[in-house]
């Protein structure tokens, strides 16, 4: 059992950055994949980026290529997602996942293990 906690969440006006983390405990973490999703008022959980169990592979959803960044640490348990030049549509709750696959992954439904969330909104 793999046990989430994101957390770097908070108001940004836009073109600002944020840095979300995410800490993992309870399992090897390095035997996972990982992926960040977002879900805004009213709409369905949406992927973000993911990223390999090694950090060396990682994958994007179009509208964030360039301003998000996606990174692990395995020494240190942690994943972490640098947003960048962020935009009102960019606001969500943003979830961190862990998949037992070991490729990045888009699909929400490939991920096994979810954390509670946390809110990012940005102001016009």
């Amino acid at each position: 059992q793999v046990h989430l906690v994101e957390s770097g969440g908070g108001l940004v006006q836009a073109g600002g950055s944020l840095r979300l983390s995410c800490a993992a405990s309870g399992g090897v973490f390095s035997n996972y994949a990982m992926g960040w999703f977002r879900q805004a008022p009213g709409k369905e959980r949406e992927f973000v980026a993911a990223i390999s169990w090694s950090g060396g592979h990682t994958t994007y959803v179009d509208s964030v290529k360039g301003r998000f960044t996606i990174a692990r640490d395995n020494g240190k348990n942690t994943m972490t997602l640098q947003m960048n030049s962020l935009k009102p549509e960019d606001t969500a709750v943003y979830y961190c996942a862990a998949t037992k696959m070991l490729s990045p992954v888009a699909s929400l439904n490939d991920y096994d293990y979810w954390g509670p969330g946390t809110q990012v909104s940005v102001s016009s």
